[in-house]
């Protein structure tokens, strides 16, 4: 029965959606308070149902329910608990699922904390999501069901595939959509203020944090996705421009450019058009990168094979939102007024700029990603675009975006004061000089790597830049704690997300100039000198027991300045289903990673080895966690809290 409780709450998860979609806008529309204020309990009704739902699938997991087709395809009585329960959404049907879960819990949120929101906004905001979840409610129940029986029940599963049964990928998917769906309610937002035909500071503050807690969240996992490619698939590297990573990716550089533009409007009320654009196009870019992962158009090891009408049905459904809001926009954002003026070098110039070149970074992406979809289906020849191209045509981009950034927060709104911010950052310039000195000299200054020595100054620049920004806010003299404490959280928030940045620009700058890759056949006994590290192969060990696999284990012992490590690297074979993994061993000292993979017996003795040294490649993730912390520490601002002035919210309850 658990099965059908599950696959009953959807249906009428569907049905409230319905009725959620139509009622309040109506209500919205008549200025009827009865109808608008149906939105609320409808919007937790229906994540109450999902939830019901999706509990129901993830019980059907745990006790190995395999009279459940969803279950037979991706579980195994094998499967340590905590895969059992990421098996739920590590498939297709499950992690749709878990999508609308996700998108009905960010409706269920507004729904109790915007008591601050006028009654008509809110109402139209939470018609509009619901319009969204009774899409992706009607792609489950039509083409993509987790509850279809089987008959007769099979004694075992098939298993989850092996490069998902990791604690990265356990977590990796939760926060990576309540990224990609938190972006759906700024364009709820973004749709009922065109249906309102009003944009101002007030709906900017609304907007934000809804943003924020989505970029927080998208931010952290697409580096949880990356640290778990870094060091489960062996390959030594951190990113590779797969087309299921530029899917979440894209987004991403949308959704920053959206935070930062919303700003604008909040503090000047300008860029209004631009930023409804944007919150359209973050979550057409969202479900863009749904449709690629659902629809089997792409080779990935992320992607989930498909059946082509499930494809089909995405694309519709993306067609009929980006195109349908886009043709909104066409006709109602010319009447909206313009907002505050500024000039060109000011805070909303450099942010201005900033939001061009983060969007012509996303759609540099977008085509590189799309261009041999679209010349396979012309016929036009198999295509492969690759890192080169990316590394070619973005960084381009982002190297003036990060000069900008540091500039940006020491400039005044509406007209700012360029040589003489120029000159407040003459220490910071000859400090960055001094950073790419020094880098230039430990690459061995050599011709090579000069390019490094440039990544490593622009990092020095936003750090540097950043701090100074901090200290003159804050002045650090007397009373010096009790101006943090009264400085808004959200400019503390904005430093460490720069600091986060510029630490992550370190470290892919590291990690690509003075990598060390070392592969070869080792016998036992044998050394190799890896980055100063003296590496040898001590033994193996063959069939070790895991909980759902037996694994080849290597030993190896690395000694450097007198110190001895040991390292454990596995290549695992799965029973269920048989699949070999790659299981490296990474020892850190946080300035770079010892990475060492073992591979296959060569006929003659001896083993296939894979040893790297990533020189600051920790400094990647910690840069994103720090990133992260940031965007947490802003959405901690007491403004987001109490929502916008009253007067400006007051003045909005009566034009509503």
């Amino acid at each position: 029965m658990i099965p059908e409780t599950g696959q009953f709450a959807l249906i009428l998860a569907l049905l409230v959606a319905l009725t959620q979609a139509v009622v309040p806008l109506m209500g919205a529309a008549s200025r009827d308070p009865a109808r608008m204020a149906l939105a609320r309990p409808a919007a937790l009704a229906q994540f109450l149902l999902i939830a019901v739902a999706f509990g129901a699938l993830m019980q059907c997991y745990i006790v190995s329910d395999f009279s459940v087709l969803n279950v037979v395809e991706n579980s195994h009585t094998d499967k340590p608990l905590l895969y059992k329960i990421s098996g739920v959404w590590g498939n297709h049907e499950g992690s749709m699922l878990l999508w609308v879960l996700i998108l009905s819990l960010y409706g269920a949120a507004v729904a109790l904390f915007g008591g601050n929101l006028p009654e008509a906004l809110k109402a139209r905001v939470l018609s509009v999501q619901a319009m969204i979840s009774v899409g992706f409610l009607l792609f489950i129940l039509l083409t993509s069901n987790p509850f279809v029986r089987v008959d007769p029940a099979p004694m075992n599963g098939q298993g989850l595939n092996p490069l998902l049964q990791d604690p990265g990928l356990a977590f990796h998917p939760p926060f990576l959509y309540l990224g990609y769906v938190g972006f759906s309610m700024a364009f709820s937002f973004a749709i009922a203020a065109l249906i309102e035909g009003r944009v101002d500071a007030a709906w900017a503050r609304w907007v934000r944090p809804w943003t924020l807690a989505a970029w927080c969240a998208l931010t952290l996992g697409i580096a949880m996705g990356s640290w778990w490619a870094y060091y489960t698939l062996g390959w030594g590297g951190w990113w590779y421009w797969d087309p299921v990573e530029n899917a979440s990716f894209m987004p991403w550089l949308a959704g920053t450019a959206l935070l930062h533009s919303a700003i604008v409007v909040e503090k000047r009320d300008a860029l209004k058009g631009w930023t409804i654009l944007l919150a359209i196009l973050t979550f057409s870019l969202s479900l863009l990168g749904t449709f690629l992962v659902r629809s089997g158009i792409l080779t990935s090891v992320h992607s989930f094979a498909s059946d082509p009408a499930r494809g089909v049905f995405v694309l519709c459904l993306l067609g009929l939102v980006t195109g349908g809001s886009l043709v909104l926009f066409a006709l109602r954002a010319g009447k909206m007024a313009g907002g505050g003026l500024f000039a060109p070098i000011s805070r909303e110039g450099a942010l201005l700029i900033n939001n061009v070149l983060l969007s012509t970074a996303a759609g540099t992406v977008l085509l590189g990603t799309l261009y041999p979809l679209i010349a396979d289906a012309l016929d036009l020849g198999k295509l492969s675009v690759g890192p080169p191209f990316f590394n070619a045509v973005f960084l381009p981009l982002m190297i003036p975006m990060v000069l900008l950034m540091a500039l940006g927060p020491f400039l005044s709104w509406k007209r700012g004061d360029l040589p003489g911010v120029l000159a407040r950052l003459k220490f910071v310039f000859a400090l960055a000089i001094v950073a790419a000195i020094a880098a230039w000299m430990i690459a061995g200054g050599t011709a090579g790597p000069l390019w490094a020595a440039g990544g490593i100054a622009l990092s020095a620049w936003l750090i540097l830049a950043s701090l100074l920004e901090w200290t003159e806010r804050v002045r650090l003299k007397a009373g010096f704690w009790r101006r943090v404490r009264n400085t808004p959280r959200a400019a503390h928030g904005m430093t460490l997300a720069h600091l986060g940045l510029g630490i992550v620009i370190a470290g892919i700058t590291g990690s690509t100039a003075w990598k060390t890759e070392h592969i070869q056949v080792m016998q036992i006994g044998q050394t190799i000198d890896v980055a100063g590290y003296q590496v040898t192969l001590d033994g193996i060990e063959d069939n070790v027991p895991g909980p759902n696999y037996t694994a080849l284990r290597a030993q190896f012992t690395a000694r450097k300045d007198g110190r001895v490590i040991v390292m454990h690297p596995e290549k695992r074979s799965y029973r269920n289903p048989p699949r070999p993994v790659t299981d490296a061993a990474i020892h850190t000292n946080f300035l770079g990673d010892l990475y060492v993979v073992i591979g296959e017996p060569n006929a003659g003795g001896g083993y296939v080895t894979r040893l790297y040294y990533n020189a600051m490649a920790p400094w990647i993730f910690m840069g994103a966690v720090v990133m992260v912390l940031g965007g947490l520490v802003s959405l901690s601002d007491r403004r987001f809290r109490i929502g916008a002035p009253k007067r400006a919210a007051a003045a909005a309850a009566v034009k509503a």
